[in-house]
Parts: C-alpha cells; sequence; structure tokens
C-alpha cells in the first residue's frame, strides 16, 4: 500500500517574463501571456507600482528639478489629513482611505524622472483586471492589489491589499464558537493582506517580479464585492487618529481657515473633555460673537495670575482636542478692556493640509 503523500496546502507562484510597464500597457494581456496556465479559483496578486504605471499614475520629475520637494507635493495632494509627524516622516491618511507613511507614494523601482501614486481606485482597478482576464483566459480567478505598507507597533515592512476583487476581504468570525466553547467576540480576519504577503515572498523587494499567483486556498465570491473597503477602519473605531507624541507640536495655528459645519457643538465638547481632565474651573463660551467659526470664551472669575494659568491650561488641552478631532483653530486673545470678562476667541474651521 503506497504510503499517504503530504496534506493539501497552498502553493504561491511567481509570474515570470513579465515586461517593465509604462502607461498604456496591457497589464491583462501581458499576465495572460506570461500565466497561460491561471485556473479557477486562483487568486492573482498584482503590486500596485505595476497596476499605477500602467494607469498613468506618475508624478514627471522634469530634469534638474528637486524630486523630494516634489514627492513631498504629491503627498500633501494624495492626503487628507496628517496622522503623525517626525522629521522627514509623515504618516497621512489618504483619499483612499489608507494610514500610511507618505502616503503610499514609491519612489523606488522606478527611474529618477518619476514618482509612483497609489492606484486612484484599487477595487475598481481589480475589477478591471479580473474581467479581462475571465475574457482572455476563460478563468475565474480573484485578484489582489498590493502596496507595502508599515505596521504599527512591529518594526519591518509587509505587504498588504490596496484592492481586490472577486474575493471575501475580511472573514468575520465574530459569533462561532472555538472547540473550547468560548465564543468569538472580536476576530474578523484580513484575508486579503495574509494574501498579499504570502505573494510578496515569491515577488520579493528586487526580483523585478510584479505579480504571482495563490493557488489552493478555498475562496467566497462576495456579494456584492465592496473590494477592500471593509478593511478602512471608521473614524469613530479608531482609538489612534493621531500620533500622540507628535500632536502638539504638529498642529500650527491656522492662517487660512476655511467654514466646516459643527464648530459650537465640537467646542463644546472639547471643553467639556478638557474640564474633565483638569481642576474645575469655569468659563463661558459664545458662538458667534464675531460670526461664523468663531467662539468668544469669557472668563467668570477676576482675571489675575491664577486665573490666567488655568485659562492657559484648560485652552491648551481643549485645542489639543479639537485638532485631534480634525478641526484646525486659531486663539486671538482680546484682553479685557473697560472690565469686560471676554478674553479671546477661538477660531476654527478647516485648513489646507501643510507638511
Amino acid at each position: 500500500m503506497p504510503e499517504p503523500g503530504p496534506p493539501a496546502g497552498i502553493s504561491v507562484l511567481p509570474v515570470l517574463g513579465l515586461p517593465e510597464f509604462a502607461p498604456g500597457d496591457d497589464l491583462a494581456g501581458a499576465i495572460a501571456a506570461a500565466a497561460p496556465w491561471l485556473a479557477d479559483g486562483d487568486v492573482v496578486v498584482v503590486t500596485s507600482k505595476a497596476v499605477s504605471k500602467v494607469e498613468g499614475r506618475l508624478v514627471h520629475v522634469p530634469p534638474g528639478a528637486d524630486r523630494e520637494a516634489m514627492r513631498l507635493q504629491a503627498v500633501v495632494a494624495e492626503s487628507v489629513r496628517v496622522v503623525a509627524r517626525r522629521g522627514p516622516l509623515a504618516i497621512v491618511e489618504t483619499r483612499q482611505g489608507w494610514v500610511v507613511a507618505a502616503a503610499g507614494i514609491d519612489a523606488s523601482n522606478v527611474g529618477p524622472d518619476a514618482l509612483v501614486l497609489l492606484p486612484e481606485d484599487g477595487d475598481a482597478s481589480a475589477r478591471t483586471l479580473r474581467e479581462r482576464l475571465a475574457q482572455l483566459l476563460g478563468v475565474d480567478v480573484a485578484v489582489v492589489v498590493s502596496d507595502t505598507f508599515g505596521r504599527t507597533w512591529r518594526e519591518g515592512l509587509t505587504d498588504v491589499a490596496v484592492g481586490s476583487a472577486g474575493i471575501v476581504a475580511l472573514t468575520d468570525h465574530r459569533g462561532a464558537v472555538d472547540a473550547w466553547g468560548n465564543r468569538l467576540e472580536t476576530t474578523r480576519v484580513a484575508v486579503v493582506d495574509e494574501l498579499a504577503s504570502a505573494a510578496d515572498l515569491v515577488k520579493g523587494k528586487l526580483a523585478g517580479v510584479p505579480v504571482a499567483v495563490v493557488r489552493g486556498l478555498p475562496t467566497d465570491r462576495p456579494d456584492p464585492d465592496n473590494g477592500t473597503r471593509p478593511l478602512v477602519r471608521r473614524a469613530a473605531d479608531d482609538l489612534f487618529p493621531y500620533g500622540a507624541r507628535d500632536l502638539v507640536g504638529a498642529r500650527r495655528p491656522g492662517e487660512d481657515l476655511t467654514p466646516r459645519a459643527g464648530e459650537r457643538e465640537a467646542v463644546a465638547a472639547a471643553f467639556r473633555v478638557a474640564g474633565a481632565a483638569l481642576p474645575e474651573f469655569p468659563v463661558v463660551l459664545r458662538h458667534g460673537g464675531a460670526g461664523d467659526g468663531v467662539v468668544d470664551v469669557h472668563l467668570v472669575d477676576t482675571p489675575n495670575v491664577t486665573t490666567a494659568l488655568n485659562l492657559g491650561a484648560l485652552l491648551g488641552a481643549a485645542i489639543v482636542q479639537l485638532h485631534a478631532e480634525g478641526w484646525a483653530t486659531r486663539w486671538e486673545p482680546v484682553g479685557t478692556p473697560g472690565g469686560s470678562s471676554l478674553v479671546g476667541r477661538l477660531w476654527l474651521g478647516g485648513a489646507p493640509l501643510v507638511l
């Protein structure tokens, strides 16, 4: 009787012989030609750099231009929020919702005359590539678009998904019961991130292999197919929306504030949070004293050194809280002419992103 073979598992296969891609190239056609062996159920993992190149998501760097300065300009253009900043490093939230260093803009594996941006919509790119491979090879495959991200609280980089199609991105085990009878409360597995990391083991960073295929993994077809959107953590669920060590120094007074609804409620909430963390110190807030987006701050007690110190502590804590909630602010001291209780005005709203 023959001995039993090894148990079934998955395999990760590099797609070799692909060219250096340029804007307008047929990415699906190149993959189909290099991997005619693709089969139903395979997961095709494509580096985002290849996708961005064929889609023209490049910043041209003219001869003699300051490439680093252009990179920083591109980071601003691709970002909606600075999460943390230290020296030349900026962790930002991109327009796609990813929180990543330098907005995912890449200056490696590309000539000195270009910078590579993340795909405009990685999910749409994955859907298009999946449909084209079905047309060219008649196969039903899933597609994952991957990029290299850093990881919170851990050194080293790993590949994660920034686009997917034909596969459930997030497998939810909440409510299931383990072998010991414990009900799972929070377990959700980022399947497409695990596939992206597995594929990178054969793609590598320097080997010039932008595509790999994961075979043998049972996958569910999503309905509807929301791509990687389930992986984006909602702001309300984010316990660390800003780098706490960098928050105070990184928040500059806003010079050009833009109107933003909800400032009255935001200021009231910020002062409640600040007041709960400090000794009791009463102030009166008056909204709209000098127009929309302005909150007048009045002292209740007679101004003196003690009240000035208490007000500074309370106001500083409230401003930090407002910035942690995504507001930009500007404080204008008024003084107390003629015995007025008004001590200053807090302006708040939105502001252009500044790295």
